[in-house]
């Protein structure tokens, strides 16, 4: 059998996990997916879950129940990409045929001295729960200083505010407000800030974060009893400890197919991907690159395997989704590229918009053998070393 060892469950990984085991037949391959946590996270509420609210818990081991994906609980310590196999820790290595590696990104703790000890984040569900804990008791008026404007800072500063009005929220960025936007969807960003009484730190970059206060490059000092930090996300370290060609950030150098460029046995995908989309500019981490990402690599690994045309999807953009607490909303229609065209959809439908997309993302995930037509083909020869030979030859 071949085997497929799939590394994260986030968006892409679980995605791209479910999708091989729809395309291909469960007596030709074996597929483990590898999570450090057992439940899969819907990252892209990580601002609601910092706020006291409850998402819906959503168990790896139920989600793939009987969709012949091996699910381990385990958290990956080392790639040895000469032997092909999976270091995890407490557990004997894993050895695979083809490699898919999504272990995605977390904050980037190092932008500015202090941040590691003294910031909190929301890139995941344990930074996550430790800001809740920290938020909810808090007393009235404490200042709380969200470092970022991009759309993360965005969504977390409008969702701090609304759940807490009685607290006082800031919002540093080293641009302007919301300056890629058009200028419809800036006007709103700005709208909703002054309604929400969020005060703005704009074109100002933070050099130290202390217990209670944040120090900026022109010797300010802004008040932050709670210092949220937005500013950018950092990969797992692990791929550039291997032999795979990998960016100067640790990303993973891919093809048009999510394939890696040094090993054409590994495929990287979500944010742990260095992939070029439209007008050759590299896509940037997000769920919106992720998805498309994991589709790519599943069909494309499917297409290899059974002797298949490898597919050549596009991968490009259609809007940016953000929401601005519960009741608002901007939808930022884009180019294949990434760039803000002036059509903006904004307000309580924006908002709507925002959460179908959320939950449709999250339905993806926990319906692994739905919602894509299919028929399994076999594996066109029958040894994993022979796979894989034929897989390095396809292209």
């Amino acid at each position: 059998m071949h085997r497929i060892v799939v590394l994260g469950a986030g968006y892409s990984g679980a995605i791209a996990a479910g999708r091989l085991a729809k395309r291909l037949r469960r007596e030709d391959v074996a597929i483990t997916l590898v999570n450090a946590e057992p439940d899969f996270v819907e990252r892209v509420r990580m601002h609601q879950l910092a706020t006291g609210q409850q998402l819906k818990p959503r168990p790896l081991d139920s989600m793939f129940a009987g969709t012949g994906v091996e699910v381990r609980i385990a958290r990956v310590t080392a790639i040895d990409t000469d032997h092909k196999t999976v270091s995890l820790a407490g557990a004997e290595d894993l050895a695979y045929d083809t490699l898919v590696y999504a272990l995605g990104s977390g904050w980037n703790a190092q932008a500015a001295s202090g941040t590691a000890e003294h910031a909190f984040e929301i890139a995941g569900r344990p930074g996550a729960l430790r800001l809740r804990e920290r938020l909810a008791n808090l007393p009235n008026g404490t200042p709380v200083t969200v470092v970022g404007g991009g759309l993360t800072g965005i969504e977390a500063a409008t969702e701090f505010a609304e759940s807490r009005p009685d607290l006082d929220i800031a919002l540093i960025t080293t641009g302007e407000l919301g300056d890629w936007l058009s200028p419809k969807g800036r006007a709103y960003v700005h709208k909703v800030f002054d309604g929400l009484r969020i005060t703005v730190h704009a074109n100002t970059t933070v050099t130290a974060v202390e217990p209670d206060h944040v120090t900026t490059s022109d010797g300010r000092t802004i008040p932050a009893t709670v210092t949220v930090w937005t500013g950018g996300f950092a990969v797992h370290p692990i791929a550039a400890a291997t032999t795979l060609q990998v960016t100067e950030a640790g990303q993973i150098v891919v093809d048009e197919y999510m394939r890696s460029v040094s090993h054409p046995d590994v495929y990287a995908i979500g944010d742990a991907a260095y992939a070029i989309g439209p007008a050759d500019k590299p896509l940037r981490m997000s769920c919106a690159s992720g998805t498309p990402e994991a589709w790519q690599a599943a069909d494309a690994i499917a297409a290899r395997l059974t002797g298949g045309k490898l597919p050549h999807a596009p991968l490009r953009y259609f809007n940016q989704c953000i929401s601005l607490g519960r009741k608002e909303g901007l939808i930022q229609y884009v180019t294949a590229d990434d760039r803000a065209v002036p059509a903006a959809l904004t307000g309580r439908l924006a908002a709507l918009y925002k959460e179908l997309v959320c939950k449709g993302a999250a339905w993806s995930v926990a319906n692994p053998m739905l919602g894509m037509p299919t028929r399994r083909r076999p594996v066109t020869t029958p040894s994993g070393a022979k796979a894989a030979a034929t897989a390095r030859t396809a292209v």
